[in-house]
C-alpha cells in the first residue's frame, strides 16, 4: 500500500492545470448566456471529459508513478502510454477549444480568432497548424515518438536530463496523442480530418507499430536496453524482467484504447455503407475512400444530439 500512499509530488502543472480549469469555467458561463439550453448541457458535459484529462495528467506527473517510473521501466512505460492515450484522449473528446477563447476578457477571444484566420501576419501560424492538422501527421508523428523515445540513447538521456524528460518527452508524448487523436475524435469545432476507412488504417497501423516494438523488448532482447535502470539499490526486480512487464503493458493497453476505437469506426463506415463486408473493402482499398478534407480546411461537426443550427457564439 506505501507504493500508492507515499511519494507523492508537487509539479507547477497543478497551478497550470488549476487555473485552465478556472478559464474554461468562465468561458462556458459566457457561451452559456447566448446559447440555447441543450448547446449548454452539451458542453457542461464535454468538459467532464477535460477535466478527466487534465486529472490523468496529474496523476502521471505528481503520483507515485512520476516517483517509480525512475527504478521501474514497466512503471516508465504506464506514464507514456497515461501520457499518449489516456490524458489526450479526454482532452480531445472534452473539446475545450471554444470555452477556452471566450474566456478571454470581452471580445479578445473574437478579436484574436478573426485576426489568426485572417491577418497577414498570422499566416506563418495558419501554415503551421495547416501543417499539424493535416491528415496524416498526427498518425506519422504518434508512431516517431514512439520509437524514438525508446530508443536507448533517447530515453537514457531524457532519464539522466530533468529537462528533456519533461518538456521533450513528455510533451511530445502528449501533443502527439492529441493530434493522433484529434484524426478519430470529433471536437468541435475540429472533426476529424481522415475519412473511417483512413481511420481504421491509422489505427491498426500505430497499434502495429506497438506490437513490434513490444515485441522487440520482450521476446527478441537478452537484456535490457536500457543503461540507467542497470544496478539500482534496493531495486529487486531485474532490468530485463522490468522491461519485458513494461513491454506487455504496450501491448495489452495500446489494444486497449485501438480495439474499441477500431469498433467505433468500422460501425461508422457501416452506417456509410450498409454492410461489414462493404467496410472491411473500404479499408483494404479496394474503393477509393470519400474525404471531406481536400480544402484541408478546419470545419465544424455538430455533436450527436445537437441542434445543428449555429449559436450567437461569435466563434466557428
Amino acid at each position: 500500500m506505501s507504493y500508492l500512499a507515499g511519494h507523492w509530488s508537487y509539479d507547477p502543472f497543478l497551478i497550470v492545470a488549476l487555473v485552465l480549469v478556472g478559464w474554461h469555467e468562465i468561458g462556458l458561463q459566457r457561451l452559456a448566456a447566448r446559447s440555447r439550453p441543450e448547446r449548454t448541457r452539451q458542453r457542461r458535459l464535454r468538459s467532464l471529459w477535460f477535466y478527466a484529462g487534465l486529472a490523468v495528467l496529474l496523476i502521471a506527473v505528481e503520483s507515485p508513478i512520476d516517483y517509480w517510473s525512475d527504478d521501474y521501466f514497466f512503471v516508465h512505460m504506464i506514464q507514456h502510454l497515461l501520457l499518449m492515450f489516456a490524458a489526450p484522449t479526454l482532452v480531445v473528446a472534452g473539446a475545450p477549444w471554444q470555452p477556452l477563447l471566450d474566456a478571454l476578457p470581452g471580445r479578445a477571444g473574437r478579436t484574436a480568432t478573426r485576426s489568426v484566420l485572417r491577418a497577414g501576419w498570422s499566416r506563418p501560424l495558419r501554415a503551421a497548424g495547416r501543417a499539424l492538422l493535416a491528415p496524416w501527421t498526427g498518425v506519422v508523428l504518434f508512431s516517431a515518438v514512439m520509437i524514438v523515445w525508446h530508443l536507448p540513447a533517447a530515453f537514457d538521456l531524457a532519464a539522466t536530463n530533468q529537462a528533456v524528460h519533461i518538456w521533450l518527452m513528455h510533451g511530445s508524448f502528449f501533443v502527439a496523442g492529441l493530434l493522433f487523436w484529434l484524426q478519430i475524435i470529433p471536437s468541435p469545432p475540429l472533426r476529424p480530418r481522415l475519412a473511417p476507412a483512413e481511420q481504421a488504417v491509422a489505427l491498426i497501423a500505430t497499434n502495429l507499430v506497438m506490437w513490434i516494438l513490444a515485441i522487440a523488448m520482450s521476446s527478441f532482447s537478452q537484456g535490457s536496453w536500457y543503461p540507467v535502470y542497470d544496478h539500482l539499490p534496493g531495486v529487486t526486480l531485474s532490468p530485463l524482467a522490468s522491461q519485458q512487464i513494461g513491454a506487455a503493458i504496450l501491448w495489452v493497453c495500446g489494444d486497449f484504447w485501438a480495439i474499441p476505437a477500431l469498433i467505433v469506426v468500422v460501425r461508422r463506415m457501416m452506417a456509410e455503407e450498409g454492410s461489414v463486408g462493404a467496410a472491411l473493402e473500404r479499408i483494404l482499398g479496394r474503393r477509393r475512400a470519400r474525404s471531406g478534407w481536400a480544402t484541408g480546411r478546419i470545419a465544424a461537426t455538430p455533436v450527436p444530439g445537437s441542434d445543428p443550427r449555429p449559436d450567437n457564439s461569435g466563434h466557428s
